[in-house]
């Protein structure tokens, strides 16, 4: 018995510990459906959600009401979520495209102070990342779901130089190493 509330307090504090997530809604789209009796509206959102320290993730909901279609993407958005490793917390570590579908994103890195510069749906995801220096451009499709998931595809190809550097067997110094020092030494 006492085992039993033991495990349930351990999952109400897990559940505590969980980072809090910001949230953003990207987009908002009615349809309507044509009855006997008039028309029946419905709406579906598509919702960014980060902990602004490396993780975001987006999901799309749909209902009769807005609130619980934002809701429903919400909760989407949180179970989609994947970690990116960003360069001293503010930038990306290498130039980055993404695709999905017509749909193209060109990510670069950015020096400091240079800020966000990029549209509408890239600008919500690098936000709810936590990226405050980034270059990027949308080519190809317009539509923000679209533009959302070659953004996210583009996120999930970065690699860290201590990933990368584990992944090949050698010191991150090595990975680090510039080409021009390389061509001195020979």
């Amino acid at each position: 018995m006492a085992e039993r509330e033991n495990r349930r307090e351990r999952r109400s504090e897990q559940r505590e510990e969980t980072p809090e997530f910001a949230d953003r809604l990207v987009a908002i789209n009615r349809v309507s459906k044509t009855v006997k009796g008039g028309k029946r509206f419905g709406f579906a959102a598509l919702v960014v959600v980060g902990d602004q320290r490396g993780r975001v993730g987006f999901g799309k909901g749909k209902a009769k009401e807005v609130p619980e279609a934002i809701r429903k993407a919400t909760e989407q958005a949180k179970r989609s979520m994947i970690r990116v490793p960003l360069k001293d917390s503010r930038t990306l570590h290498h130039d980055q495209e993404g695709r999905h579908g017509a749909g193209k994103v060109i990510m670069r890195t950015a020096v400091a102070g240079t800020g966000i510069i990029a549209g509408g749906p890239m600008r919500a995801v690098f936000e709810m990342l936590g990226i405050q220096d980034v270059v990027a451009k949308s080519l190809g499709s317009q539509n923000p779901y679209n533009m959302i998931r070659a953004t996210i595809d583009g996120l999930k190809k970065e690699a860290s130089p201590r990933s990368v550097a584990s992944r090949r067997g050698k010191k991150v110094a090595e990975i680090l190493k510039k080409p021009e020092a390389e061509a001195v030494e020979a």
